[in-house]
């Protein structure tokens, strides 16, 4: 990731001998040569390093080390004097300081030093990054399947590990559109990197500009301090723009402008800061639909889809459900500390029967849920939702509006507003997959039939677990 540092030095020789030095080390340097208000300037700004002479601290220097270290990003202190004085090194160093340096140091233990320095707070920002990360590091061999379609995906993502260009995910909600993100990540050579996630569609447009490229103090009302954003943390890394398709217009310009140039600028700022970052994208949308409709623009959707990888959706691979069951006991039994150890031949019958419309995400619920509610070692169907039992389907289907005594007798178990959303969940998915057989799959002529927008369509259709593939007429 990149750092940013303060360099306050009277000499103009050794400031740039240090300016030289921490800018091989992926640290933009911001020269300060105006000796008062440096410590207002560092609580507006976010700062990693500060180099400052004797003359640019306010006096006493010990309470002055102690009002840096309470700053909001309590940056590393590096002190410098053109006089050796072990008494005032060993004072300074237990007041806080990281380093004393001494002008007539040689360059090469001068760089030893500030290296040091740089590399323990780069790994203290990563260990904070690490710690919203999954328990377990995602791998590629995760992904177990058996089937044929799972093992020809799995074929081409291994071909496109070792590269750097741009990757396009794309699949339904639930897929692990991130978990394959992050797979690729840590088998690619940049592993050793920061790997940052985005959800484009969670953040308001307002913010999301801000929290990719960072701000400047002043840039907009409540920017009281300046802030890194997402790009510049995942300097060396990748960064994962999950829900692409959320993207306003004018940030889609801007992230064509990373991809094209490698350049970023922080909002407020005119200065461009040069990043090197792997772009990964997502989208549960279908992109190509999305340009066509001029929702997503074209030339960022080339640059995106360097390589494009479609993740099967789980009814599509069904023959991968028993040994991703087994895989998933194993891991949840350990996460949860039960004795559950495997499922039986019934309830492992209907999860294959079942269709999985939330997907892998869906599937891992329901085996936890299992887990949780099983009173011996083995899975059975009671532990099992309604849903995939039948009944759920089945009362909906059973429901006639014209007779009260054929009301499902489970229904009189729930409150009337759950009857109601399941009631109207299951007529609103029947309905749209009548409309998507009339018209083959079209979705410009359902959403029309429909009275709806397409993007309100495909979020329909994608909550449903209906696809426009399903309904298009294939010759005999």
């Amino acid at each position: 990731m990149l750092l940013r540092a303060f360099l306050a030095v009277e000499q103009a020789r050794l400031r740039s001998q240090l300016q030289n030095i921490i800018s091989k080390h992926d640290v933009i340097v911001t020269a300060i040569k105006k000796k008062s208000g440096l410590l207002e300037r560092l609580s507006r700004e976010g700062i990693d390093l500060i180099i400052a002479g004797q003359s640019f601290l306010p006096e006493p220097i010990i309470e002055t080390l102690k009002l840096m270290q309470q700053l909001p990003d309590s940056p590393e202190i590096v002190l410098v004097y053109q006089v050796e004085d072990p008494e005032r090194r060993a004072r300074l160093l237990a007041a806080g300081c990281d380093a004393v340096l001494y002008g007539g140091l040689a360059p090469d233990a001068i760089e030893e030093v500030l290296a040091t320095i740089i590399q323990k707070r780069r790994k203290s920002l990563l260990n904070s990054l690490t710690a919203r990360r999954p328990l377990a590091q995602p791998s590629l061999n995760d992904f177990v399947s058996s089937s044929p379609a799972m093992q020809a995906f799995l074929g081409m993502v291994r071909r496109v590990v070792q590269s750097d260009s741009s990757i396009l995910i794309l699949g339904e909600t639930g897929v692990g559109k991130e978990r394959l993100a992050r797979a690729i990540h840590a088998e690619s050579p940049r592993s050793g990197g920061p790997f940052i996630a985005v959800n484009c569609g969670a953040l308001p447009e307002t913010l999301l500009e801000s929290e990719l490229f960072g701000h400047e103090q002043g840039a907009f009302t409540g920017a009281t301090r300046s802030r890194r954003g997402w790009f510049e943390l995942a300097h060396r890394g990748t960064i994962f723009l999950d829900e692409i398709g959320e993207m306003p217009k004018h940030l889609q310009v801007k992230l064509l402008r990373v991809l094209q140039e490698k350049k970023i600028q922080r909002v407020g700022s005119e200065r461009d800061v040069e990043i090197d970052v792997r772009i990964m994208a997502a989208s549960n949308r279908d992109l190509a639909a999305e340009v066509e409709a001029k929702n997503f623009r074209r030339d960022l959707y080339y640059r995106l889809c360097v390589v494009a990888l479609m993740i099967p959706p789980l009814r599509d691979r069904k023959a991968d459900i028993p040994v991703l069951v087994e895989s998933y006991i194993h891991y949840l039994r350990l996460r949860i500390a039960r004795e559950v150890y495997s499922i039986s031949e019934k309830a492992m019958e209907l999860l294959c029967q079942y269709s999985w419309p939330g997907n892998v995400r869906e599937l891992i619920n329901v085996i936890e849920r299992a887990i949780l509610l099983c009173t011996g070692d083995t899975i059975t169907v009671a532990d099992l939702p309604e849903e995939i039992r039948g009944n759920r389907g089945s009362a909906a289907r059973s429901l006639s509006l014209s007779r009260t005594d054929a009301l499902p007798e489970e229904w009189l178990k729930k409150p009337l507003e759950e009857v109601r959303r399941e009631f109207l969940d299951q007529f609103e998915r029947t309905y749209l997959r009548g409309l998507l057989q009339q018209t083959s799959g079209r979705i410009s002529e359902t959403a029309r039939r429909a009275g709806i927008q397409p993007r309100s369509l495909f979020d329909k259709m994608k909550r449903h677990g209906l696809r426009k593939e399903d309904f298009r007429v294939r010759p005999d």
